[in-house]
């Protein structure tokens, strides 16, 4: 088995545009939650989002695609950029074998659904053949968005997508683990990305009674995982990517290190397509088994980067997992959910957790829970409630729990 490493990182977030604004953001504490400017629209119920403000798709992608790629694209391409940056790789100047050995593994839920919306509104509301593109069903699927990036990059290595909800980022970067523990890589780009923020999404997500429609008039206010008065999830978007690479890899290259990957496992509830069971007896097991694999114990984790989308059911599901994984130590590992901040980005939450945790190692700092005014009675954990606050951390368990009844969960330390 090989050591892996974290030796780039690159963000498009609701901050705004690279690592600096979003690790400020963890800093500062305010969320950056807003009113919805992608979509107009007063009869949907819920009006609250974490967008990526001010966005310029044509910073990434040239005019002619401005037309033919979702919003996801140029956002991922955006990260990716930053990551082999950060990590010193300067792909202009990789020879062809250079480039054949990276692949590019990127998770996501939605993928181009946002495109494939407006060019069915033009198709079937509209009834105009004119303004739909060729590129309608090419540019829609889930799969082409790694494809995209390989493109723009010219990485030779694979190119796949992992889509399995709201732990998709999470399976893509435990993939991408395994692969270079395994010997099977040297490096890869991996993380995720969304930017599901439609009128359609929206209306559906509104339609199941997930997302908040309490705090259209306040939206900062509106994420409020394990809050008594939480009323949904608030539909967020954005690209957090990594350059992993084999610790061998990145010690030829003199490569500064991030983080090392430690451990990954993923389970089924195999109960309900929406629902999670109330027991909270599977991503317990997604926890342990991680745990496990990273050789790690409970009383060994410093903190818990939890799902916590702010709906009623998961937060309660989720306390009750974490007190099943970690027993007594529980309540007294300090614990945060970043969706109080950025909202809910859907299958790129795992690839902010990361970034996220990322900023803890570097920074000794607990990003808060917030909004976190009135505890719920059944979610009564240490959240860090409202106010982030120095700690120094060496080990750090990531969670998320998706539909489907899917659970993953990721390990990563401080390196050493």
């Amino acid at each position: 088995m090989h050591r892996v490493v974290i030796t780039g990182i690159g963000a498009i977030s609701p901050y705004g545009e690279g690592t600096a604004r979003f690790f400020e953001g963890l800093r500062s504490g305010t969320p950056a939650i807003v009113s919805p400017t992608l979509f107009h629209d007063t009869s949907i119920e819920s009006q609250v989002v974490g967008e990526v403000p001010a966005f310029d798709p044509a910073r990434f992608v040239g005019p002619k695609d401005l037309k033919r790629v979702p919003r996801v694209v140029p956002m991922a391409i955006g990260a990716a950029r930053e990551a082999f940056a950060s990590a010193g790789v300067t792909l202009e100047a990789l020879d062809t074998a250079g480039r054949q050995n990276i692949g590019v593994l990127i998770g996501t839920g939605g993928g181009g659904i946002e495109f494939a919306e407006k060019q069915y509104e033009e198709y079937f509301a509209k009834n105009n053949t004119r303004h739909v593109t060729p590129y309608c069903i090419s540019s829609s699927l889930v799969g082409m968005l790694s494809s995209e990036v390989s493109i723009a990059l010219n990485l030779h290595g694979r190119s796949h997508v992992l889509s399995t909800g709201c732990t998709s980022s999470t399976d893509a970067m435990g993939y991408a683990y395994q692969l270079i523990s395994g010997g099977h890589e040297q490096m890869l780009l991996t993380g995720g990305a969304e930017a599901c923020i439609t009128r359609g999404l929206m209306a559906g997500f509104c339609q199941m009674g997930i997302v908040s429609t309490h705090f259209n008039a306040a939206p900062s206010k509106a994420s409020r995982p394990f809050d008594r008065d939480r009323d949904g999830f608030v539909l967020g978007e954005g690209a957090w990517m990594f350059v992993m690479e084999s610790f061998e890899s990145a010690s030829r290259r003199g490569a500064k290190i991030f983080a090392e990957i430690m451990g990954y496992a993923s389970t089924c509830d195999a109960y309900h397509r929406v629902a999670a069971k109330q027991d909270g007896i599977e991503p317990a097991r997604a926890m342990t088994l991680a745990l496990k694999h990273a050789r790690k114990r409970p009383e060994e984790i410093d903190l818990v980067h939890l799902h916590g989308t702010s709906t009623q059911m998961n937060d309660v599901v989720e306390t009750r997992a974490l007190k099943i994984a970690f027993g007594d130590e529980a309540k007294k590992i300090p614990m945060t959910a970043l969706k109080s901040l950025i909202g809910h980005p859907q299958g790129a939450c795992g690839a902010s957790q990361m970034l996220s945790a990322v900023f803890s190692l570097e920074n000794s700092w607990i990003p808060p829970t917030a909004n976190l005014e009135t505890p719920d009675p059944e979610c009564d954990l240490d959240y860090t409630p409202n106010t982030g606050k120095a700690k120094k951390i060496d080990s750090i368990l990531c969670n998320t729990i998706a539909f489907g009844s899917k659970n993953s969960a990721l390990v990563l330390q401080r390196f050493r």
